[in-house]
């Protein structure tokens, strides 16, 4: 999942990890559009397992406010918009990751475009599920995409 609405692009140039004031945030909407999503994912019976997130503030919040399960954060998450030589190496270590957990578990995880874009090819919206399966032998299958339209309610 990309994290909910957050105006702007990438992250201001005194950007510092862990400190939510010199980053780009969730406005009202995007707080709300997570809140909706989680709604949804709960009212379709959906269980999510664990929830992954990239260590940044928009996405860690975007990971709670949906409410489905203990949040962990993983560093492979965070973005690498300023640093593309990053890309493999964090696409190669989140794959890996998936692949280390139990058959059968459903995990979320939570991140940033750069990443989705890397591991999917898909350009996400703001909030948009990309539903993906790994393969026995590591490679991503992309299983559908999803846009709850919190509008709607759907």
């Amino acid at each position: 999942m990309r994290h909910a609405i957050a105006p702007g692009t990438g992250d201001p140039a005194q950007f510092k990890l862990g400190d939510c004031s010199t980053q780009r945030n969730l406005d009202d909407t995007g707080k709300s559009q997570a809140r909706t999503t989680g709604k949804l994912i709960r009212a379709q019976g959906i269980a999510i397992d664990i929830v992954l997130s990239s260590q940044w503030c928009r996405c860690l919040e975007t990971a709670a406010l949906l409410d489905l399960a203990a949040v962990q954060e993983e560093p492979a998450l965070n973005s690498f918009f300023s640093d593309r030589g990053m890309q493999n190496s964090q696409t190669n270590q989140t794959i890996e990751r998936l692949g280390s957990l139990p058959t059968g578990m459903k995990a979320l995880m939570v991140t940033h475009q750069v990443n989705i874009t890397a591991l999917t090819g898909i350009y996400p919206q703001s909030g948009e599920i990309i539903l993906i399966r790994v393969t026995d032998n590591g490679d991503i299958t992309t299983v559908g995409r999803l846009m709850p339209d919190a509008s709607q309610g759907t």
